[in-house]
């Protein structure tokens, strides 16, 4: 599908492009997110991009408040705190994202299991800008 090689820079440049890649194992069939050069299921390194539908099922969550550098740099920390989970991708894989559009003030409105697709979340300015993976509630 792509003249890319499967690192981690090509997958945070195909997310600037709103795309969501994962890798598929021509080998065995398994598809992995994030995309990874070699399979950890049958350890073939015959693996290509594959693009997802973005769609899942929110299956973990939790609101952070003490934040990483990166987060605290986009004006999140005590005050301002946000959602991080674990999205089951209707094709499989599940990844961990930032959780947006929902109130992480009040965690007793996010609901396992809810529908959610992905958002692509742009941070920075110029040309430190980049693009994030994020999901947001159906």
């Amino acid at each position: 599908m792509s003249e890319r090689t499967i690192t981690g820079e090509a997958f945070y440049q195909y997310l600037g492009e709103q795309k969501l890649m994962g890798s598929r194992c021509q080998s065995c069939g398994t598809l992995h997110l994030p995309p990874r050069p070699l399979c950890p299921a049958c350890y073939s390194g015959d693996v290509d991009w594959e693009e997802l539908g973005g769609r899942g099922k929110l299956v973990a969550f939790t609101t952070v408040h003490i934040a990483p550098t990166a987060m605290i740099e986009a004006g999140y920390g005590r005050k301002n705190p946000y959602c991080t989970g674990i999205v089951q991708l209707d094709e499989g894989p599940a990844i961990s994202a930032q959780i947006v559009g929902v109130d992480p003030a009040k965690p007793e409105q996010i609901d396992i299991g809810m529908p959610v697709q992905v958002a692509f979340v742009q941070r920075g300015e110029g040309e430190g800008q980049r693009t994030y993976l994020a999901f947001e509630r159906v």
